[in-house]
């Protein structure tokens, strides 16, 4: 029983004695008030009757409320714990969108990269434009390297590598804007190794085939001089003639009839 309970069980206890006793010293042989006592005892066993009752109204109240806090203290450590765990899932997912941002960073870099070396590729592989011997012509990459590096290797003395080069050159890119320039520069190379009866044949085809080039006046005078080392002074004279008669204002031509007075 609780605490209050207890003290208003004695109170009332107390109250009903006090009245009892009273009520026997003065109706000590009194029929009404024997009933009188009765009645109090019955209302006394009313009362207790009652405050059990609200006792155990109260006690069950109080149950039922420790149970709903419990219920409450569950539902807030749940709530905790979701928290927690939706705070964890923000972190993972912020780093994961911090993950995604330096690869993404990180791919547009490579990106970047990639389209700089295709273009630059594709820059080696675009058509250029070039002058050859005064006259502009457009040409595949591949095609003036390949030019430039028999030219070098003439230049360097190099004759033997140099015929090889152009004699390449005129397989690989046929119909090349470097074609007649190849023929020229190959007489002068089999020239310089030599080789005068294929250094003719080289600066004739080139006289052919290009007669309204620039150099051919020089391939003209290269020529006789082939043939001069050939010990052909007759064939020499003829072409020094053709020549000067072909192109009488070209330096060539000056040269080549100082030339002639050489050959015997």
């Amino acid at each position: 029983m609780s605490r209050p309970a207890q003290v208003f069980r004695v109170a009332i206890t107390t109250l009903i004695l006090g009245c009892a006793t009273s009520a026997a010293q003065a109706f000590l042989n009194d029929e009404e008030a024997r009933k009188a006592i009765v009645d109090l005892r019955n209302r006394v066993t009313l009362v207790e009757e009652a405050g059990k009752a609200k006792t155990a109204e109260l006690a069950a109240a109080n149950a039922q409320l420790v149970e709903q806090l419990t219920a409450l203290r569950r539902s807030l450590l749940d709530l905790n714990n979701q928290l927690e765990t939706m705070r964890g899932e923000l972190a993972k997912l912020r780093g994961n969108d911090e993950q995604v941002l330096r690869e993404l960073a990180e791919m547009q870099t490579r990106q970047k990269d990639v389209s700089q070396t295709l273009d630059d590729r594709l820059r080696k592989l675009e058509p250029v434009k070039v002058s050859i011997d005064g006259r502009e012509a457009v040409v595949e990459p591949q095609e003036k390297r390949a030019y430039e590096e028999a030219i070098a290797a003439i230049r360097g003395g190099d004759f033997d590598v140099s015929v090889a080069l152009l004699a390449n050159f005129q397989r690989r890119f046929v119909g090349s804007p470097y074609t007649d320039s190849v023929r020229f520069w190959q007489g002068n190379a089999l020239y310089g190794k030599r080789d005068y009866r294929e250094a003719i044949n080289a600066f004739r085809a080139f006289v052919t085939a290009a007669p309204d080039h620039p150099r051919a006046p020089e391939a003209l005078l290269a020529l006789a001089n082939s043939q001069a080392e050939m010990k052909n002074p007759t064939a020499a004279r003829r072409t020094i003639e053709e020549l000067t008669k072909s192109y009488p204002d070209s330096e060539a031509a000056k040269a080549g009839k100082e030339r002639l007075a050489s050959i015997r």
